[in-house]
């Protein structure tokens, strides 16, 4: 038996990066967590300690703060590819990079130039991957709550001896959404695209009447498919956030679909993948990264 190295990288994780660009009294923030990754010939690193191919973890870190300062951050996709694009130009012995991005969300305060207000825990992302001159782009958006109150069924499943859910004509659909998209190619304008791609799948949340939160998952990544010829495919991760409507007959009261109680745990979890069936290859555009 042969015991080998397998497939490995390294990198530095979440490097918190605030900038502030100042036109006059008017200021913009962006506000990221940066994690990078590299790739390459660094087996002998791991077999025998020597480190003469392994650009330290604190260099990676120190290059995303340098990277802001000497261009603007701009897009997180033009940010990301520029970063990997660097590691795997500069460094003999790596051949391939990974740079992760989430921007955090803020707004400005009304009539003010230069103070904000945090907005929500919703996050942008993008995923890069770099590979020798090829580069794929995953972005998303990450913990985007969303709720209707009416426009929601769930009835017709199998029944056992174990089950007690009882079926429903009308619920409240509840979920926070964690959205992947690869990209096809780097030439998109990446800001347009991301506020098409999340006002579609909003859009189609609060549109389409459910009979599953699996049919509005695939519903949301169909609608971006239809919309976006530069998207090959969407990968959706959807928890259901259950609200139990609390039976109040106990004080002579009738509940009409108004007062629930809202469980954060155990919950549903709904995850799908939805693809134009012509779509070239993946490739490593999703090496590593959680399957949704």
């Amino acid at each position: 038996m042969a015991i080998v190295l397998g497939p490995n990288q390294y990198g530095k994780a979440e490097n918190r990066l605030v900038t502030v660009s100042r036109n006059g009294s008017v200021h913009t923030i962006k506000d990221l967590t940066v994690s990078t990754s590299l790739r390459g010939d660094l087996a002998a690193t791991h077999l025998t300690g020597d480190n003469s191919a392994v650009l330290a973890t604190d260099t990676q870190k120190n290059t995303v703060y340098a990277f802001a300062k000497e261009a603007p951050v701009g897009e997180i996709e033009d940010f990301a590819l520029r970063l990997g694009r660097h590691f795997v130009s500069t460094q003999e012995a790596i051949s391939g990079a990974r740079i992760l991005i989430d921007e955090h969300s803020w707004d400005r305060i009304d009539g003010h130039d230069h103070s904000f207000v945090k907005a929500s825990d919703e996050k942008r992302t993008t995923a890069v991957t770099i590979e020798g001159d090829k580069a794929w782009v995953v972005s998303g958006v990450k913990d985007v709550v969303v709720l209707k109150s009416t426009g929601s069924e769930f009835h017709g499943y199998p029944k056992d001896p174990y089950t007690t859910l009882k079926e429903t004509n009308d619920r409240i659909l509840a979920t926070s959404v964690t959205a992947r998209w690869r990209y096809i190619g780097t030439d998109v304008d990446w800001g347009k695209s991301f506020t098409s791609i999340r006002s579609t799948m909003l859009k189609t949340f609060a549109d389409k009447h459910s009979l599953s939160l699996q049919q509005t998952l695939y519903a949301m990544g169909e609608a971006v498919l239809q919309s976006r010829a530069d998207v090959a495919e969407v990968r959706l991760s959807m928890p259901n956030k259950h609200h139990f409507l609390v039976d109040l007959s106990a004080f002579g009261l009738q509940n009409d679909n108004e007062v629930f109680y809202a469980a954060d745990r155990p919950y549903g979890l709904i995850e799908g993948t939805v693809l134009r069936d012509d779509a070239e290859e993946a490739g490593s555009a999703w090496y590593s990264l959680p399957a949704f």
